[in-house]
């Protein structure tokens, strides 16, 4: 089995659990989608846990990377994220199961186990999330260049900061996050982040 998320102590968290679980082994970690991608090139887990928010690649990009470089391979992703769209996308992309971070223990197991035996695993919670209409994705919604600053504001980059990445004058950065917010009916920065964090938009 091999982990992956950006966060140290997610990881470790995760790899504790699993080793209290019988004819499951631990065989690596990632903090990325592209190191998970490359490790896939050369070993070949039963299952992989994932989460979507990972530095450099999209989670459902990588999601449909890995199912289709390698369709043997179960994904059981773990994340912050419990907004219909994004489950919904999660699992058409090819998702065995789909957890949120703050599932117990007894559930973790729960779907490692219904995953390994029969394939998937799907939660009265995400039964529920799966039945409820969907909020339009980022990309219905907004632009390429909007999706890019709406990316860096979450991640907490000023004005000037993402004039400077994105090769734009602050005041032109401004322009975008007032329409942005306009589209989206957010009032204020922190609606915004809230926002993109539900949308995986990081």
């Amino acid at each position: 089995m091999v982990i992956a998320d950006d966060h140290p102590l997610v990881r470790s968290g995760v790899r504790s659990l699993l080793k209290s679980l019988p004819a499951v082994q631990v065989i690596a970690e990632v903090g990325s989608g592209a190191e998970l991608l490359e490790l896939l090139q050369s070993v070949q887990p039963e299952i992989v846990i994932t989460d979507l928010s990972m530095p450099g690649m999209d989670g459902i990009t990588i999601l449909q990377e890995i199912c289709t470089r390698h369709p043997l391979i179960k994904v059981i992703v773990l994340s912050m994220h419990d907004a219909a769209d994004v489950v919904k996308r999660a699992i058409g992309a090819g998702a065995s199961a789909y957890l949120r971070k703050d599932a117990s223990e007894f559930e973790l197991a729960s779907a490692i186990h219904a995953v390994m035996t029969t394939g998937s695993y799907v939660s009265a919670t995400i039964v529920k999330l799966l039945m409820e209409p969907s909020e339009p994705p980022a990309e219905e919604v907004l632009t390429a260049r909007q999706i890019e600053i709406v990316k860096l504001l979450a991640n907490g980059k000023s004005s000037k900061e993402i004039g400077f990445a994105l090769g734009l004058s602050s005041k032109t950065v401004d322009v975008h996050r007032s329409r942005i917010m306009k589209r989206l009916g957010i009032r204020d920065l922190a609606s915004l982040v809230i926002y993109a964090l539900r949308k995986g938009l990081r």
